[in-house]
């Protein structure tokens, strides 16, 4: 008969050896699976993008920077460009590696295919706006150019993603946000968000945290070595410099141009009309303007109008698969520009 206590202790060492293989993320299976899946396909497609960005931003890319961005070695980042070079995708002399013409059309095809996704998953779907990067990474790699002209097509041919990225056409022309960066404004000045980066992931959540999105207007208060003081519909918020500097805004010249928001009020459309939101007014504040956030209502969401009340407010609207009510007064202050039917 076997000894309960040992039988327990072997229940308990199954347990942990199933947890060692399994745990989510970190079993080794997992761990395995996860490295399965960075095929060299992908290795090289984010190597072409990392260079891409790099060369948009006018920064040079180096050996260590990729392998950090790919989380692989030096060894392994290496071997990735000496395979993307024979590839002719890619021009390499001594640690200096540019794209080719070639390379560069196909980083940016991979770029569109990214922001057109994440432009999807903000419209179409109810995932967090914290999900829509790392989503779109992993199905970036999945389409071929036909299935992202027909995605492009179902979203009615969208210029720039959800943060404000520009989304290159198919011949890869890019229609620039023209931000300056906001830890570079001058004090006491006013400018509206172009753009918000959403890389590094950890700078990205500091500024989702703050309830930042593009088209708010905002006001600089202070600025210092150790933080960025502004106000953005009455309320206040500090950031330190490095996470500012991932903010793009651009200058507002006069104080009345504020309300000169792009779109027309949703109010004015009718039952059956569609529209994207481009801005929400600044006189929506406080609790009611969190609220049009919490329904999902931010830049570039598509807002139907399903039925009026014949007796007045308020309005039934479609925002993300699920019906709203909101009076005029609110509607109002939501700029959107209108779909046309094809």
């Amino acid at each position: 008969m076997i000894d309960p206590l040992i039988a327990l202790l072997s229940g308990i060492g199954v347990i942990l050896f199933a947890g060692l293989l399994f745990w989510p993320q970190s079993g080794i299976f997992w761990r395995l699976q996860k490295r399965r899946e960075l095929t060299e396909k992908v290795l090289i497609e984010d190597t072409l993008k990392y260079i891409f960005k790099c060369e948009r931003n006018q920064k040079s890319a180096t050996v260590e920077s990729l392998a950090g961005m790919l989380s692989t070695s030096m060894g392994r980042a290496t071997e990735i460009l000496t395979i993307t070079q024979s590839r002719g995708l890619l021009e390499m002399t001594g640690n200096k590696f540019m794209l080719t013409e070639t390379g560069r059309k196909t980083a940016t095809q991979i770029v569109r295919a990214h922001r057109l996704w994440e432009r999807y998953l903000a419209d179409a779907t109810g995932f967090k706006e914290a999900d829509w990067h790392q989503r779109a990474e992993r199905l970036e790699h999945k389409l071929s150019l036909e299935e992202v002209d027909r995605l492009s097509a179902s979203l009615g041919h969208p210029t720039h993603d959800p943060h404000g990225d520009p989304i290159p056409t198919p011949r890869g022309e890019l229609v620039s946000h023209g931000g300056m960066p906001l830890s570079d404004l001058p004090v006491h000045s006013t400018a509206r968000i172009v753009h918000i980066e959403d890389e590094p992931d950890v700078i990205y959540a500091q500024i989702i945290a703050e309830d930042l999105h593009p088209n708010m207007v905002v006001e600089l208060d202070e600025v210092s070595s150790d933080r960025i003081l502004f106000w953005v519909n009455d309320q206040e918020h500090v950031l330190a410099p490095i996470v500012a500097a991932n903010i793009s805004v651009v200058p507002l010249v006069e104080k009345n141009q504020v309300e000169t928001l792009p779109g027309v009020p949703l109010d004015s459309l009718r039952p059956g009309e569609k529209g994207r939101v481009t801005a929400i007014s600044s006189l929506s504040k406080g609790v009611e303007r969190r609220r049009l956030f919490d329904l999902g209502i931010i830049p570039g969401t598509e807002i139907g109008v399903e039925m009026s009340n014949p007796g007045g407010d308020p309005t039934a609207y479609r925002i993300r698969g699920s019906l709203i009510a909101l009076r005029s007064s609110q509607a109002r202050l939501i700029k959107v520009d209108p779909i046309k039917e094809s």
